[in-house]
């Protein structure tokens, strides 16, 4: 506080609740304002009921404000657990701070099974059931029929997520149901000798192919390290000579340093971000793997069309 008044600036504004008149997020910006000796500070009014302005008070102090203790995180979330418990538990994690699984285990002692919502809403907005049977079983019909169709296309037709959708994609060519057994009905659970059986949910596997992967007898042998093809690559002048090249270049360099820095980069990371860190690095990592879905695509059609 006293660091703040002491800086030349104009202060940020803060926000204030206008139904009740309460201070929401600024409250050392107001003190600060006050040593200054200033008769006034900017001000912007949020016009929400108070549950979501305390979800705004929570937010902006993850986000610029002092790091709350664990304590006082988790006791955010189970608050906003209670007060919104159809937000997914990815969103109420980036806002409070905390790995989405803290926030599940926090849901499941704070709400009974018979209050939780069959819905939730996700950080992109969109509505997913909790139960994903219906789409996963779309998704399997939709993948039998177009094999070639992005992650992205299956997913918006079968309303679940690209994530989900590769799970999926993943159990059919391994000839497993593409429902997990937690979600099967109870006559259709297996013992633990047949848990890998053909799935019998009425898609035709034989129809669904593994991954598509390129034909050509160049591939990275098996067993390379990530730096030994980056090495390989680096080297090639097809990739070195543009721009574009280039950056993909750097963005996999990035990637494969990741491996050798993996206990630094964990001590690293504050506890207040976690929740942040974690969600960055699964959305990269889905990122990448849709890449990777498209590039082998690509290479499928670019070996037919050769074939032809």
């Amino acid at each position: 506080m006293r660091l703040l008044s002491g800086l030349d600036t104009v202060l940020p504004p803060i926000i204030v609740h206008r139904p009740s008149m309460r201070i929401v997020d600024g409250m050392h910006r107001l003190r600060a304002a006050v040593l200054r000796g200033e008769e006034t500070i900017r001000v912007r009014f949020f016009d929400g009921d108070e549950r979501d302005a305390f979800v705004i008070a929570v937010r902006e102090n993850t986000a610029h404000g002092l790091p709350l203790a664990m304590r006082d995180r988790t006791a955010a979330a189970e608050r906003i657990v209670r007060s919104h418990p159809y937000w997914s538990d990815r969103v109420i994690a980036r806002i409070a701070g905390l790995s989405a699984r803290t926030v599940s285990d926090i849901r499941r002692a704070a709400l009974p099974g018979d209050v939780q919502p069959a819905a939730r809403v996700g950080q992109d907005g969109r509505v997913r059931p909790l139960d994903s049977s219906a789409g996963r079983i779309r998704a399997a019909e939709l993948i039998a029929e177009r094999p070639q169709a992005s992650l992205r296309q299956i997913a918006k037709e079968a309303g679940i997520s690209p994530g989900t959708v590769r799970d999926v994609r993943d159990r059919l060519s391994r000839g497993e149901d593409p429902l997990p057994i937690s979600l099967r009905p109870a006559d259709r659970r297996p013992g633990p000798e047949s848990r890998n059986q053909p799935a019998a949910v009425g898609v035709r596997l034989r129809s669904v192919p593994s991954r598509p992967g390129p034909a050509s007898p160049r591939g990275p042998e098996p067993g390379r390290s990530q730096m030994s093809l980056l090495n390989i690559l680096i080297k090639d002048p097809s990739l070195r000579s543009g721009e574009r090249g280039r950056s993909l270049l750097r963005l996999l360099s990035a990637t494969a340093s990741i491996r050798p820095e993996w206990d630094r980069l964990l001590d690293a990371v504050p506890e207040h971000c976690v929740g942040m860190v974690c969600r960055m690095a699964r959305e990269g990592a889905a990122a990448w793997a849709e890449f990777a879905d498209d590039l082998e695509r690509r290479s499928v059609r670019y070996g037919a069309r050769a074939e032809g």
